[in-house]
């Protein structure tokens, strides 16, 4: 039988995101043993939501029985640009959030050591490192959600760059008087194939008369709308959907024929709700228009492909940071 953890070496993983809070309770060998869900409610400011990631860790590790004494680290994913060395957000557009102080403020509540990382800098160390088995050297894990963000393993390390915010790949400019993104640009990849976009998209042709099977399945207001949605009306027959989703698949595609060009990666891996929901329908389309915008040999052997890990990528990453780290 393989040894119990010791009484200190269970690591908490938290992925926060615009819309929810992911927590879950690895061993040492990032076997996750639970997980626990909250909303983020991110228009309550803060501190309201460094709360709630606080009871979200609780209740991860509750579900599993074990005490939070018994927790060696918790590493966090955070949208925006991060100060991973003074553990601050200091900008992340989808939670309305400028220079919190997140690390210090989740450490009062939890009292154990917290390490934080963008968000999809943590997403790409857990592709790399569980699910691709540490193999790339060189790659660009891509997560399309909420927003748009991307984590760059270069030589084997993840890459930061000067600021510390390289990867931030959402924000690459794609249409010059495109729509506006939260980040004040217009034009964004975020701003034209994230699920915030698609779901932009879609209210506002419904306003202009659009018909869809998406208002007869949900209502005229799409309250309750998920991605899922979007395959399900796809799978009815719905051509606006198909278009709409279409088009962010070309968008996409167009960006990783970018970042191929640009970083000459092993593999390009894409995750994210949107992904997770769309992958038959998007992926296709997404390697057909990166190979055909690639300069001519430079995608030669590049895998580009959809990550397995769905939901769990977040917390996932956010443990292998928590291990790295407090070693």
């Amino acid at each position: 039988m393989p040894e119990a953890p010791s009484k200190s070496d269970y690591l908490i993983g938290v992925d926060l995101g615009g819309t929810k809070i992911l927590a879950g309770l690895f061993t040492p060998g990032l076997k996750c043993l639970g997980r626990a869900k909250t909303s983020t409610k991110a228009d309550r400011g803060p501190s309201a939501v460094i709360e709630r990631i606080a009871r979200c860790v609780q209740d991860a590790a509750d579900e599993c029985d074990i005490s939070l004494k018994q927790v060696r680290a918790v590493g966090i994913g955070s949208p925006g640009a991060i100060d991973p060395e003074n553990g601050r957000v200091l900008f992340a557009g989808n939670l309305g959030w400028k220079d919190v102080p997140l690390k210090r403020e989740l450490e009062k509540h939890l009292e154990i050591p917290v390490f934080l990382q963008n968000d999809c800098n943590v997403c790409t160390l857990g592709v790399q490192e569980v699910e691709l088995e540490s193999k790339p050297r060189n790659m660009v894990g891509v997560f399309l959600g909420t927003g748009i963000g991307g984590g760059l393993i270069l030589e084997g390390k993840l890459f930061t760059g000067f600021n510390r915010t390289a990867g931030e790949i959402g924000h690459m400019v794609l249409e010059v008087n495109g729509p506006k993104c939260t980040c004040g640009n217009r034009g964004c990849w975020e701003a034209l194939a994230s699920r915030s976009a698609l779901f932009r998209q879609i209210q506002e042709a419904i306003r202009d008369g659009q018909k869809t099977v998406l208002t007869e399945m949900l209502g005229s207001d799409l309250k309750d709308l998920r991605s899922g949605d979007l395959r399900k009306a796809i799978r009815q027959g719905d051509k606006f959907i198909a278009h709409i989703v279409e088009e962010a698949a070309k968008y996409t595609g167009i960006a990783v024929a970018n970042l191929i060009n640009i970083l000459s990666p092993e593999a390009v891996v894409i995750g994210g709700g949107v992904m997770d929901a769309l992958e038959s329908e998007m992926m296709p389309m997404v390697v057909a228009n990166a190979r055909e915008h690639a300069f001519p040999g430079s995608d030669k052997g590049v895998k580009i492909i959809a990550s397995k890990l769905g939901d769990d990528a977040g917390i996932t990453g956010a443990a292998v940071l928590a291990r790295r780290e407090s070693r």
